[in-house]
């Protein structure tokens, strides 16, 4: 059996999940799992690895559905509520799904798709009665479990398969390191296609025996009124999540941010992670909250890979030191390590680093070494034992000049501007440059014309060196963003062109 489910059998009484205005204990969770997994069968008695895509609201029926998936021997495909139907058209077609379930909400939008291609459809809250006398199938730990799909860039999302004993070597590690216990009560608020909400908020906290309350759509305000209440111990979240709550806190009279600031000094761990968070951002929730937010690497593929301790200095601007069990090292183009203090990429090794991508050997093989490590794509240094995300190779490091520069410090940098409220950087494309680096840039007041990008450059020129002034800039209402707040950079470098 599943560790995840046979934890949950000794913790039958307590509080499993809040959602709806309603609690569920962890038997009940159980109970209805059970039953989905009857129902997926089907009068079988095992999935064999078969794909159940699933568009549920985040909640009580989600876990009951994913949980029940896994119970009868299948692999879970999350779809992304926020996806039109050509994205879950995608999804559902290459993991090759022949079931789909949904609750009353996305049923309609799935229902043509489903019908063209033949596919049976379990609609929540419709469900046949299932036959509980059937036995549920013995699983071990090589299974396939889940398959996620990465926001492709340039080219098409690749499905990204992980076992069952990666999820469990994920799942462990981060409840040991980040001390969760049965008293525990988190809040989530994220979307659940992504390791974030999945593995660090619902199975954390369901491995462990606490309660996860649900909030499918984000407001700033609910939030703090469920804060308020005082059961909430642990949140996590992205760096956009984090900017909206501090906006709205500003925005409360003094005595009110005070008892905001009371309830949220008590809390035992909050986190961030899915994108870089900016200095200014983790100093002002700090101030805000009395909370040192706990910044950590992860990716798809990996789980999580590093963390910053739980106990002890968490620094800002750093993702931490390697977890347990996860192997970390750096190296240069010609893969080899390079030494302290050197830029080198990310590659890891662990139980925790995913099979294979569904259906791609050749992506697969490409993503290994050939002595097994997973390159990650992502570019770092080591400063002090302590590993600094320096940005995606493809992304976030700009070849300009012959110099390799890093976009996200640029913006750190930019951020400190009184002017602006946020920025992202770039590299276009350039015959004389290699790549000219350009930022695009939110200013605070838009209606202040007295704020000039040339007034910016100028600033900047005091504090970088010129190589990594950026030589273009664009003004913008709002940076476009994923599911998971990730800034989408590739859509920011069609406002520029190459002729300035």
């Amino acid at each position: 059996m599943l560790q995840l489910i046979q934890n949950a059998t000794h913790n039958a009484e307590l509080t499993a999940v809040i959602s709806d205005g309603q609690s569920y204990s962890y038997q009940q969770l159980l109970d209805a799992s059970a039953d989905m997994a009857a129902l997926l069968l089907d009068a079988t008695t095992d999935l064999n690895e078969a794909r159940v895509a699933f568009m549920v609201t985040p909640g009580f029926d989600y876990v009951r559905v994913q949980w029940g998936i896994w119970r009868a021997g299948g692999v879970a495909v999350p779809l992304a509520l926020s996806y039109p139907l050509p994205s879950l058209r995608y999804v559902i077609e290459d993991t090759g799904a022949q079931v789909v379930v949904a609750d009353k909400t996305y049923a309609d939008v799935l229902a043509p798709l489903v019908d063209e291609k033949g596919l049976r459809l379990i609609v929540l809250g419709e469900e046949a009665q299932p036959s509980r006398t059937a036995q549920l199938p013995e699983r071990d730990g090589s299974r396939r479990a889940m398959i996620l799909y990465t926001s492709g860039t340039t080219n098409l999302p690749k499905g990204v398969v992980t076992t069952h004993a990666n999820l469990e070597a994920q799942i462990s590690t981060l409840v040991d390191v980040w001390q969760w216990s049965a008293s525990d009560h988190i809040l989530c608020v994220l979307p659940l296609h992504h390791v974030h909400g999945i593995v660090n908020v619902v199975s954390c906290a369901l491995w462990a025996g606490a309660t996860v309350e649900f909030l499918p759509n984000f407001s700033a305000e609910t939030v703090f009124n469920i804060f308020r209440q005082g059961q909430v111990n642990v949140f996590m979240a992205v760096p956009t999540i984090y900017f909206k709550l501090i906006a709205y806190w500003e925005g409360l009279p003094a005595d009110e941010q005070q008892r905001v600031s009371e309830t949220l000094s008590r809390f035992r761990l909050m986190v961030s992670g899915s994108a870089a968070l900016p200095a200014s951002v983790m100093e002002r929730w700090k101030a805000i909250s009395g909370h040192t937010l706990l910044e950590r690497y992860g990716m798809t593929e990996i789980g999580m890979g590093i963390s910053n301790p739980y106990e002890g200095e968490r620094r800002t601007g750093y993702i931490g030191m390697p977890l347990p069990d996860v192997s970390v090292r750096l190296v240069d183009e010609a893969n080899t390590e390079v030494s302290d203090g050197q830029p080198g990429e990310i590659q890891i090794k662990g139980a925790n680093v995913f099979l294979e991508y569904w259906n791609r050997p050749e992506a697969t093989q490409k993503a290994f070494t050939d002595d097994g490590w997973f390159r990650t794509g992502d570019i770092a240094v080591v400063e002090d034992g302590y590993y600094r995300i320096l940005g995606r190779d493809s992304i976030d490091i700009i070849k300009s000049g012959g110099y390799k520069i890093s976009a996200l410090e640029i913006e750190e940098v930019l951020r400190t501007h009184p002017a602006i409220s946020d920025c992202a950087v770039v590299g276009i494309p350039n015959d004389e440059w290699g790549e000219l680096i350009s930022a695009v840039l939110i200013l605070k007041n838009k209606s202040d014309d007295s704020v000039t990008t040339a007034d910016i450059n100028t600033w900047l020129r005091e504090r970088l060196p010129g190589y990594k002034l950026p030589r273009q800039y664009r003004l913008v209402d709002e940076l476009p963003r994923n599911a998971m707040g990730k800034v989408t950079k590739n859509e920011l470098k069609t406002l520029f062109t190459n002729d300035e």
